[in-house]
């Protein structure tokens, strides 16, 4: 008759603990002055959106899984602040995408404060490590082919929309060329395809020309019509080339790995605790210079911080820069006769601690939905790379739980098998 969430579920499960360990006041405090107080429905509990964001990337879910699987899970609803088991669905999936429009990217980053406030001491090292990766946009690999096509059909679309009969479709011609257009980088199909691409080209031009001059002075689809009169006109080494009509924001960045050349989408940096391992900074960029992304990611560590680290260390990519403020920037570099043995040996050391960012940048790609950006735009960008490193900090904390537990199941069990023993001899 009395069930409750809190009596019922194990206490030792990390969850559980990380519930009870996390600072959800804040959250109500600091998120509370965005929600009007006389008009509208009543919103959705602060702590349950907000818990909804965490266990999302902390369990690598889209936004109707996580819904689906908070209406299925005990331990998702006593994260979120349920004392009883709900057999409903919390909220629809796209309330997610209010609030986090709602809370902005100072709201995300006050969830990145407090995954580095939850692992204690662990994340106030002096000295810190410094990378940066590619935050791939969720695009299909561009060409100009496919952006001439999506062209022809959301000119069709667009006059559909607006009630405009075209003077010709050219469906059958489209469908004509697309065998021509297919292995175009054989020798003996070269021609022939270069002929079909400017083909498809052509049309496309025809198309968005016939719409600006039959649409009204005063239409909604001119930002439309002027991308895809930018795409028509850019070259093979356009600067500030287009290579996505839905996500014009993307950059092709080469990083220089060899088995992935180009990566489409924006670059981030990384900071990370050298020796405990807590990431302590993440921020979106386009496609600056490792160098220059130094001073905005310092500044977003004195945020999150109160100050500023002792050292950084970083790879040589970040070349030009050895000071900032207060921070030493520490680059692999040939030792001067002046450092002693010591602090030559102290100095290959940290370096070599350095590189255990990069298997850090994997489990946020692979764990965290880092490796796929589906948030749309810049502050999708911004805001996809805190809550995955907000996550990896949660889950740090939460595997620290497991340890804690199972050395204390281990111990107990061992001093229990000795009295045992004990007691028969």
């Amino acid at each position: 008759m009395f069930f409750s969430l809190e009596d019922s579920l194990d206490q030792r499960h990390p969850l559980y603990i990380l519930a009870n360990r996390v600072d959800w006041a804040m959250f109500d405090r600091e998120f509370s002055s965005l929600y009007s107080q006389d008009n509208g429905a009543p919103a959705k509990p602060i702590r349950l959106m907000v818990g909804l964001l965490i266990l999302k990337h902390v369990r690598n879910l889209s936004d109707e899984s996580v819904v689906e699987q908070w209406s299925e899970n005990n331990y998702y609803q006593y994260f979120c602040g349920e004392l009883e088991f709900v057999p409903k669905y919390p909220c629809a999936s796209s309330e997610l995408v209010h609030f986090r429009h709602r809370i902005g990217e100072s709201g995300v980053e006050l969830i990145l404060k407090e995954s580095i406030r939850i692992n204690g001491k662990d994340g106030d090292e002096g000295s810190i490590s410094a990378d940066t990766t590619v935050q791939e946009k969720n695009i299909t690999y561009p060409t100009d082919n496919k952006l001439h096509r999506k062209i022809i059909s959301q000119c069709k679309g667009i006059a559909k929309t607006e009630g405009i009969e075209l003077r010709q479709s050219y469906t059958h011609t489209l469908k004509r060329l697309l065998p021509d257009q297919r292995f175009g980088s054989h020798p003996k199909n070269r021609k022939k395809a270069a002929k079909a691409n400017r083909k498809v080209k052509t049309i496309a031009g025809r198309l968005v020309r016939e719409l600006e001059r039959k649409l009204p002075a005063s239409h909604p689809h001119r930002q439309s019509l002027a991308l895809f009169s930018q795409v028509l006109k850019q070259q093979r080494n356009s600067k500030h080339k287009i290579y996505s009509l839905h996500e014009p924001q993307v950059h092709c960045i080469s990083k220089g790995k060899e088995h992935k050349k180009y990566e489409f989408g924006n670059k981030v940096s990384i900071l990370y605790t050298q020796t405990t391992g807590v990431i302590v900074g993440a921020l979106a960029f386009g496609n600056e210079y490792d160098g220059h992304t130094l001073d905005k990611a310092l500044e977003q560590y004195e945020r999150l911080k109160g100050k500023r680290p002792k050292n950084l260390y970083a790879d040589r990519g970040y070349k030009g820069r050895s000071q900032i403020e207060e921070t030493q920037i520490l680059i692999p570099k040939p030792f001067s006769k002046k450092l002693y043995q010591y602090q030559q040996q102290k100095r290959r050391k940290a370096h070599k601690r350095r590189a255990a960012i990069e298997p850090i940048i994997g489990h946020l790609k692979t764990d965290h939905r880092l490796s796929r950006n589906f948030y749309k735009g810049d502050f999708g960008d911004a805001i996809n790379v805190m809550l995955a490193a907000a996550a990896f900090n949660f889950k740090r904390v939460m595997n620290k739980y497991k340890q804690k537990i199972a050395y204390i199941i281990l111990r107990i069990q061992t001093i229990l098998l000795s009295e045992k023993l004990k007691a028969a001899f």
